[in-house]
């Protein structure tokens, strides 16, 4: 067989529809999904999403799995860790996922990582913003889609020890108005 000669397809056409196939192939990159490892061990270590829509859960065993986000939707992750003297760790974190090629932080677990729109730790102050979701969901409004500018309001009233306002009504109006004008 000559070495120039096209490959042959499935077909046996020696490539003659290959241009043809690769033209109407979408050739677009896919949208990148944002992973989040969980881990489940009661008392000791606790990674759990509060709120969000995975479009993936992946169960690794009993105690593990991986959920994935699509592009640009809003996740509470809470992570605690606590040994025989008390807690470690306990934080959580609501990340925006990022598109590809966006700029993003990264965060233990998340991968590629995220747009962080709070970030907090310590229980007393993670006990806030879960009071805060809460709140937000008696409202009837889903905490995924708050805006993106309330957590960072939250975040940073939060770091400061500054009071912050309450979500409301008008204003998850005034933020869906906002975002189907926005491009």
């Amino acid at each position: 067989m000559n070495a120039d000669a096209p490959f042959p397809d499935e077909t046996g056409n020696k490539g003659r529809f290959k241009s043809l196939v690769l033209a109407t192939t979408d050739i677009r990159p896919k949208p990148q999904l944002t992973h989040v490892e969980l881990y489940f061990l009661r008392k000791q270590v606790e990674h759990w999403i509060r709120f969000g829509h995975p479009v993936h859960d992946h169960r690794i065993d009993d105690k593990s799995r991986v959920v994935s986000f699509e592009t640009n939707s809003i996740f509470a992750f809470v992570r605690w860790i606590s040994n025989g003297y008390g807690t470690l760790i306990s934080r959580i974190d609501i990340v925006r996922a990022v598109e590809t090629g966006e700029p993003y932080q990264t965060l233990p677990f998340v991968t590629p990582g995220g747009d962080i729109l709070l970030r907090i730790h310590g229980w007393p102050k993670v006990q806030q913003v879960l009071d805060v979701i809460d709140t937000i969901e008696k409202l009837g409004i889903d905490p995924a889609n708050v805006s993106p500018d309330y957590w960072r309001h939250v975040h940073n009233r939060l770091t400061a020890n500054q009071p912050f306002r309450p979500y409301s009504r008008e204003q998850h109006k005034a933020w869906l108005k906002r975002k189907r004008v926005a491009p």
